[in-house]
């Protein structure tokens, strides 16, 4: 990969727009397709909607959810490579949502599972924690750097529970702003997009705002979750991220894969999404 890695989603996201179709095959999806909860079904499940992505125009990226490959353990770690794979062949970019965060050879670790050149499991990119400091983080910052790839650090997430860490302050900056602050001079001097990109919220752009953080500054690519079946609609979402709104990827997984498992149906709620995400 020549390109680095905020430069190749920057050229996805013109070309296809700023939906990321998450693949969250949870048990109770698995069964409405009519499949088995077990990595036969895992893998059919996958194999449709990597399909379903590269037959259409309306996916920048696609976000596969490691926790529910990995509750059938090898087997499970098995078909997630080979959706990876085949992301890669159809040229779709892929996060890796692992959500790994640790400290010196552990964190290097990681990294070199879900970042290197030459692992089964390399994503374009992968999420991350910073709960034990931005800079524990290094080992996959530099990693993904190094080998044109990219990381999403959680800055501000919806969950309840995540404002008692993420907004507590010290000398009147939060966490979340440190955070997003770091990210920004990981990307500074970079061109159109950084690669080291942050994990906010679509229902939480208020709380960016009240703690004082600029979005736009961070020149950092922005997954949203939060779109469709979380409750956040498109015209919200938009007005919320304000100035940073051409660096948003806007994540959707069960809204549309509700849709499933005909391709046509999934074509169908992936335009739908796309054109709604459009709106001015």
């Amino acid at each position: 990969m020549s390109q680095s890695f905020g430069a190749r989603l920057a050229e996805s996201m013109v070309q296809h727009g700023p939906l990321c179709l998450g693949i969250d095959p949870h048990t109770e999806l698995l069964q409405a397709w009519g499949l088995t909860n077990d990595p036969a079904g895992l893998a059919t499940f996958s194999k449709t909607i990597v399909e379903a992505a590269a037959e259409t125009t309306g996916v920048a990226a696609l976000k596969p959810q490691v926790a529910l490959y990995e509750r059938f353990g090898s087997a499970g770690f098995s078909v997630l490579e080979e959706t990876l794979e085949l992301a890669r062949q159809a040229n779709i970019v892929t996060i890796a949502d692992a959500k790994r965060g640790d400290i010196g050879s552990t964190m290097a670790g990681y990294a070199q599972a879900w970042l290197a050149d030459g692992s089964s499991l390399a994503a374009d990119a992968v999420t991350l924690s910073a709960y034990l400091g931005y800079e524990s983080l290094r080992p996959a910052i530099d990693l993904a750097l190094a080998n044109n790839r990219g990381v999403f650090v959680l800055a501000l997430t919806s969950n309840p529970e995540g404002a008692t860490v993420q907004h507590a302050a010290e000398n009147g900056k939060s966490v979340a702003k440190r955070i997003v602050d770091a990210a920004s001079q990981d990307n500074a001097g970079v061109g159109q997009l950084g690669s080291v990109g942050l994990v906010v919220g679509a229902t939480v752009t208020g709380a960016a705002k009240a703690l004082n953080i600029d979005l736009a500054r961070a020149n950092a690519p922005i997954l949203a979750p939060g779109y469709g079946s979380q409750g956040a609609q498109a015209a919200e979402i938009r007005e919320g991220f304000g100035p940073a709104w051409g660096n948003v990827l806007v994540n959707s997984s069960r809204a549309i894969l509700r849709q499933g498992p005909q391709i046509p149906a999934l074509h169908a709620a992936i335009e739908h999404s796309r054109k709604d995400l459009d709106v001015k």
